[in-house]
């Protein structure tokens, strides 16, 4: 019997009432849950935090409203005091009513769309938003539901295991240069304000992204850096030459570097110790993200002043939980400021999140070996595939010996392939008996049309596809992480979909 069965639009995935994922089991399915259609909208119990309010957080937010005679205003819980005030700030005094009511803190501000919509596009972006644990925990106190999700914690002290698990991946770091974050968006967002206030302070105010990133970092480049002129995109992973001229011209003035390693969607490795060398020869930070392929892949620190992670991939390999990483190097000419700044700056994990996190993540090496025994094959079944057009994922011949110059093994390819068809896309995706959703390094296996559910606003416009097609991406492309059930089976669902 196959290990997949078709999972109906909407339930979570994988079935955690703290899932991170949820099923959109046909392209109307994408699409509508895009554009917000009411018969799609209906069916979702949840989805990912940053972007779908978690019930409980809806739950606690009505009985907030009702209890500080907000009825009838739209309600927004932070994850702390201070991320309540960066979003106040956000908005205009003008607008919000703050409040706080024992540990909860947020705002509210009249229904209004456009207000609603800068309010949520910040916690997204920045990853904001109040934790689903914290919501339940404060529902049950308060009398509102029965009890908490029974789930296995781990029952010592969480922060210290979860820095014991993590530190061997970050040589030659120690205890205190992990700082842990509510999200792998946080600490994004933590570091490089942290890191482009000190670069400020010198002169250096020009930003520059390498490659196609995930699209609220862009968005984080985009809306932080101090002028467009200051925001410098670099379509060509591969172009050294181009940004040798780049520091050239503009050394001086050049903040940092921010490059995913690899990539996400198209899963491209550049040449990491070359640029590195080039930054710090002229003084710009390196900001690395390696959660693709994970960081216990990667010797990515070596090559970083700041290495910036997702721990919702891989090590919270349940898939039930948001948590990310930033780690200093220690060797680093600005460690002492980065590491003090940016803790200050960074969302703290909410405590059952953390024995959640702590209780998964000694078992990433074992997830880890056997996801990676499973990509080569399933890469190798799409790459012979008549149906098939292109396939991505870490050993691509195009970047495969920059991605072993960083790797810790042949063998630590993380869970990505991306690949894109020959024929129609929504009759692949729909005969697809996969789990479908967003989210990645689970071990639940996951497939999603990536950039209709990224940037949907890019691949309904004519305008927004000639910018994907710049970039080298289709906007077809699906994106494809392998979990830890049988690869025959993996296999077997992709064979039929394909015909």
């Amino acid at each position: 019997m196959s290990a997949f069965v078709p999972i109906p639009l909407g339930q979570r995935i994988p079935g955690s009432v703290h899932s991170v994922s949820c099923s959109l089991p046909t392209m109307y399915a994408v699409c509508g849950y895009e554009e917000k259609k009411p018969d799609v909208m209906r069916h979702l119990s949840s989805g990912y935090p940053r972007f779908v309010v978690h019930p409980f957080l809806q739950q606690l937010a009505l009985h907030l409203a009702e209890k500080h005679g907000l009825a009838g205003q739209r309600v927004w819980l932070a994850s702390s005091a201070r991320m309540a005030d960066e979003l106040a700030a956000h908005l205009g005094a003008a607008h919000v009513t703050r409040f706080h009511d024992g540990a909860i803190h947020g705002l509210a501000h009249p229904e209004i769309s456009e207000i609603a919509g800068r309010a949520k596009t910040f916690l997204q972006n920045v990853g904001g938003f109040l934790s689903s644990r914290a919501a339940e925990d404060e529902l049950v106190q308060r009398g509102l539901l029965p009890a908490a999700q029974p789930e296995v914690l781990h029952a010592g002290n969480a922060e210290e295991a979860i820095r014991r698990e993590l530190l061997p991946a970050f040589p030659p770091a120690q205890a205190r240069d992990l700082l842990l974050a509510s999200s792998g968006m946080n600490a994004i967002y933590a570091a490089f304000r942290a890191s482009g206030e000190l670069q400020a302070s010198r002169g250096r105010t020009i930003w520059v992204q390498l490659g196609w990133l995930y699209l609220d970092t862009i968005i984080i480049l985009q809306k932080f850096t101090r002028t467009p002129d200051n925001y410098v995109y670099v379509r060509d992973v591969f172009d050294r030459a181009g940004l040798e001229r780049l520091f050239a011209e503009k050394g001086d003035r050049i903040a940092g570097i921010v490059m995913e390693v690899p990539t996400n969607p198209l899963i491209q490795t550049p040449e990491v110790a070359a640029i590195a060398a080039l930054a710090r020869q002229h003084g710009a930070h390196v900001l690395l993200d390696p959660s693709i392929t994970c960081a216990w892949n990667l010797d990515a620190l070596r090559h970083s002043d700041l290495v910036l992670s997702s721990l919702t991939k891989y090590t919270a390999s349940e898939g039930d939980l948001t948590a990310g990483l930033v780690v200093v190097n220690p060797a680093g000419p600005d460690a002492d400021y980065l590491r003090q700044r940016i803790a200050a700056r960074l969302e703290p994990v909410y405590a059952r999140d953390l024995s959640r996190l702590a209780a998964q993540i000694g078992q990433t090496r074992q997830v880890l070996a056997q996801i990676h025994a499973s990509v080569p094959q399933v890469a190798a079944f799409l790459e012979k595939h008549p149906a098939v057009k292109e396939v991505f994922w870490a050993l691509h011949p195009a970047s495969r010996e920059n991605y072993l110059d960083v790797a810790r093994s042949p063998e630590a390819v993380g869970s990505m392939i991306s690949f894109s068809l020959r024929g129609s896309l929504e009759k692949f995706y729909d005969r697809l008996r996969l789990p479908k959703g967003p989210s990645f390094g689970m071990k639940t296996t996951l497939i999603c049309p990536f950039m209709y559910l990224a940037h949907y606003d890019l691949v309904t416009t004519e305008a927004g596809r000639a910018e994907l097609a710049a970039s080298g991406i289709d906007p077809e492309l699906l994106r494809l992480s392998i979990g830890t059930e049988p690869t025959a089976d993996i296999i077997a669902a992709l064979a039929e979909a394909l015909g």
